[in-house]
């Protein structure tokens, strides 16, 4: 009865470890902690004693082994650790966590030192045009070295930093034209994927790790605002507290604490995912639940507002040009939700009123892209072609079909007619669309229009 109940304290144990990770979801744990304890019982019966069945049984688990061992280093003082610490993993060395605060705290300076040259020796508008390319290959030697990634895959990584060097750089952009900002604007959402491909260890084709980056992007974006508001509080205060001293300490937040502090938050955030995503991961399906009925509002009533202002003047030639690009940046916003509401949601579940409110959320957003593509064609046909124009009319040509496809999974997903995993590769095989339509702006666009 002692050894049954030691047996029952460890299962209980390894399983509350494995329910913690994030990827794992309960009912998967369920069907673990059963093979487990068939192969606990298999091994009994061959002669093994409790203790050793459930060593070995462990040991076996082979789809569970990185967490096993996880769960082996942090309980240290058992004999089990002995069997499933293995060195094949990398993360088994026991000065990889420390030596990690350290290389995120060489990034992450090295990034600051990076901008502080370029405010130095470059005029704004090109340190502008470049700092996506200054900063983001940081970002990527964080995950190329978390993710023990070779050399040659590292030279592969450099490759799209080097030719968006070449284009923005060697292109003779006017200073402060339309074509330069465009550039500007979409160079850091094709090397964004960069960072991806680093992130996901080289494993781009596969739509699950793909989910894994839109998750970490999402979470990302959390960290990075609530260092910005802890940064912007303590930074308040400081200067609150040098000024009633008599002491101005305004040069050196201009000098050195606005050139590294946004881009050292940029990489401790990515660290502190890294660390602690389980605790990021409740908030998703929080904030996602939040924002989409508030999203459905703000939609419906645009789209009210667009069919009045059709109605009174029988023209969408009157519609102001700062409402179509505000819309553009509510539309990808809708996009950013979208995608973070599904990468925080279980697939294995059953469609529910959420659900039904995300396919609401994606079919007023595309009522609302059609109303813009129909201003926007009017627009120019009214008064011909610029360079804001034809970005703005394949973005949303983009964003259409994007929104049109996910509209019909998902409706076809709350149905019943298919599972959620149709709704999810939708998304994750279309991201690379987004790359190559920013790829062919910084790229077409400038040319086309006279680098104006």
């Amino acid at each position: 009865m002692a050894i049954d109940a030691q047996l029952e304290s460890q299962i209980a144990q390894w399983r509350g470890y494995v329910s913690g990770h994030r990827v794992i979801s309960p009912a998967d744990v369920d069907e673990m902690e059963g093979h487990l304890r068939d192969q606990v019982s298999d091994l009994s019966t061959a002669g093994l004693t409790a203790g050793e069945a459930f060593l070995v049984a462990v040991g076996r688990m082979g789809s569970v082994d990185a967490i096993s061992r996880e769960f082996a280093r942090e309980h240290s003082e058992r004999l089990w650790k002995q069997l499933v610490l293995v060195p094949a993993d990398s993360d088994t060395h026991p000065t990889r966590r420390p030596r990690e605060f350290g290389v995120v705290l060489a990034l992450a300076v090295g990034a600051g030192l990076a901008v502080k040259a370029g405010l130095e020796w470059l005029s704004e508008p090109v340190l502008a045009r470049n700092l996506s390319i200054v900063i983001l290959p940081f970002l990527v030697a964080y995950f190329a070295w978390k993710r023990n990634m070779t050399v040659r895959s590292g030279v592969a990584l450099a490759a799209p930093f080097v030719a968006a060097a070449l284009v923005l750089n060697v292109f003779p952009f006017e200073e402060g034209g339309v074509t330069e900002i465009i550039a500007a604007i979409h160079a850091p959402i094709v090397l964004w994927l960069v960072v991806g491909v680093a992130y996901v260890g080289g494993e781009w084709r596969s739509d699950r790790r793909r989910m894994d980056f839109v998750r970490f992007t999402g979470e990302w974006v959390v960290y990075m605002v609530l260092l910005a508001l802890g940064g912007g509080a303590l930074a308040g205060l400081t200067a609150g507290t040098f000024g009633a001293l008599g002491i101005d300490i305004g040069w050196f937040f201009e000098a050195w604490v606005l050139p590294f502090a946004p881009v050292g938050a940029m990489i401790v955030a990515a660290w502190l995912v890294e660390a602690k995503q389980e605790v990021i991961e409740n908030i998703a399906p929080v904030l996602t639940r939040v924002f989409t009925p508030l999203t459905i509002v703000m939609l419906l009533a645009l789209f009210a507002a667009f069919i009045a202002a059709f109605v009174s003047s029988r023209s969408v030639l009157d519609v102001d040009r700062e409402l179509l690009i505000l819309m553009d940046l509510i539309l990808v916003l809708v996009l950013g939700l979208l995608l973070y509401a599904i990468s925080a949601r279980d697939p294995h579940t059953p469609p529910d009123v959420f659900d039904m409110a995300q396919v609401v959320l994606v079919v007023a957003a595309s009522a609302v892209n059609v109303l813009m593509l129909a201003a926007m064609l009017t627009r120019i046909a009214e008064f011909g072609f610029t360079a804001n124009k034809v970005t703005a009319l394949g973005l949303n040509l983009v964003l259409l079909i994007n929104l049109c496809g996910a509209a019909w999974l998902g409706i076809r997903f709350v149905r019943g007619r298919c599972g959620f995993g149709p709704v999810e590769r939708w998304q994750m095989q279309y991201l690379p669309v987004y790359g190559a339509w920013a790829a062919l702006v910084v790229v077409a666009i400038p040319p086309l229009f006279g680098f104006v």
